[in-house]
C-alpha cells in the first residue's frame, strides 16, 4: 500500500529541555467535547458535503461545523467534520493528502501491460485542467499523484486505489488517462478512503451519531459518543510538532509568537515556512503557526522567533474566536 507524504517523514523527537512531556491530554468533559471535536463521517451517496454540514449541526445543535474538502453528491466515504471551535482546523485538513478507491471504465479494452504503463506515466507530478463544474478557477495546474495501486481488472473495468495531493480531480484524472491510452475512459464509481490520518477505521454514519447522542442525552451513557468523537488534535496528526513550556501558554494564548526559550522538544524535519503545531506539555493543542526556522536551527539557537503564531486554540483569544468576536 502506498503512503501519503506525512507518513514518509521520520518522526524523531529532538529534546531541547529535560522537562517531562506526556503522550496525551486528559479527556474533555462531554459538553466541552461536543463543541471541540472532529467527526469522521461516512458520507453517503446523494447529499452534498454542505448538506452533511447542516445535518451535523442539526443533530448536535452546534452553531458551527465545517468539512475537510468537498465530495460530489454521488461520491461516498471519508469526510472528517470539524465541530465548534475545531472548525478553524479545517484549513489544515483541506491541504492534506487524500486517498480514493475508484472504478474506471475504459471505452475499449486495453492490454494489461499498456494499462499498467499508463498508470505509471500518470504517477508523480501531472498537469491537470479542472473540470468545467469545479470550485476553482479553470486554469491548468500541477498536482502530485503519490501512488496508484491497481486492485482489479475486469475487462473494461479497472478498480484502483490512488493517493494524491489535495485538489486533484479523480474524474478528470481518469478522463485524461483514457485519452492518453487512446481509448477514452470515464469514472464509474468513487469512494474516498483517507484524509490525512483519518481513514475508514474510524468512520461513523449520521444515524450512528444520532443514536450515540440519544444514549448520552437520555441514558447518560457517554461510551458510544466518545467512540465517535475524535479529539481536535487528530486533525493535525499529519503536521510536524513543537512542545512548549507551561510558562509560554499565556503569551501564546494572546497571539504572541513562539521564541526559542519556550521550546521543550520538537520533531525533526521541520522546514522553514511550513505549517506546524504547537502543543503544551500534555500534548494538548495550543495553536497552529508558521515555522520561522528549521529543526536544526531551533535546536542550535538559544534565542529568536521559532514559530509565527497563527490560529490559537487556548485561552482568551481562542475563546473569542470561537464566539466570532
Amino acid at each position: 500500500m502506498g503512503k501519503l507524504p506525512f507518513e514518509c517523514f521520520e518522526k524523531k523527537i529532538l529534546v531541547k529541555k529535560q522537562i517531562p512531556v506526556n503522550g496525551e491530554s486528559a479527556p474533555l468533559p462531554m459538553e466541552d467535547f461536543l463543541n471541540y471535536c472532529i467527526i469522521n463521517v461516512d458520507k453517503p451517496r446523494g447529499p452534498t458535503s454542505h448538506q452533511i454540514v447542516d445535518f451535523i449541526k442539526r443533530i448536535l445543535g452546534a452553531s458551527k461545523a465545517g468539512h475537510s474538502g468537498t465530495l460530489d453528491p454521488h461520491v461516498t466515504g471519508v469526510l472528517p467534520m470539524a465541530v465548534g471551535r475545531a472548525t478553524r482546523l479545517t484549513q489544515a485538513l483541506l491541504s492534506a493528502g487524500k486517498e480514493y478507491v475508484a472504478v474506471m471504465y475504459l471505452h475499449k479494452e486495453v492490454p494489461e501491460e499498456r494499462l499498467r504503463k499508463g498508470f505509471s506515466e500518470f504517477t508523480g507530478q501531472i498537469t491537470q485542467l479542472p473540470p468545467v463544474k469545479s470550485a476553482v478557477k479553470r486554469v491548468e495546474r500541477e498536482r502530485t499523484i503519490y501512488y496508484v495501486d491497481i486492485l482489479e481488472i475486469d475487462g473494461q473495468f479497472v478498480l484502483f486505489r490512488i493517493g494524491c495531493q489535495a485538489g486533484t480531480y479523480i474524474r478528470k484524472y481518469i478522463h485524461d488517462l483514457g485519452n492518453m491510452l487512446g481509448v477514452g475512459a470515464h469514472m464509474a464509481e468513487l469512494r474516498r478512503t483517507r484524509v490525512a490520518s483519518f481513514n475508514e477505521s474510524s468512520l461513523c454514519t449520521l444515524q450512528e451519531l444520532t443514536d450515540a447522542l440519544w444514549y448520552y442525552r437520555n441514558e447518560k451513557n457517554e461510551k458510544p459518543l466518545r467512540k465517535i468523537l475524535q479529539p481536535a488534535e487528530r486533525a493535525v496528526d499529519h503536521l510536524r510538532k513543537v512542545w512548549v513550556m507551561d510558562s509560554t501558554l499565556e503569551p501564546l494564548s494572546h497571539g504572541r509568537d513562539l521564541a526559542i526559550p519556550g521550546i521543550i522538544q520538537l520533531e525533526s524535519g521541520i522546514v522553514k515556512g511550513e505549517m506546524i503545531v504547537i502543543f503544551d506539555p500534555n500534548s494538548k493543542l495550543v495553536s497552529l503557526g508558521i515555522a520561522q526556522m528549521d529543526s536544526e536551527e531551533m535546536m542550535q539557537n538559544e534565542k529568536g522567533i521559532a514559530v509565527k503564531n497563527d490560529k490559537v486554540f487556548i485561552g482568551e483569544m481562542g475563546a473569542q474566536e470561537s464566539q466570532g468576536l
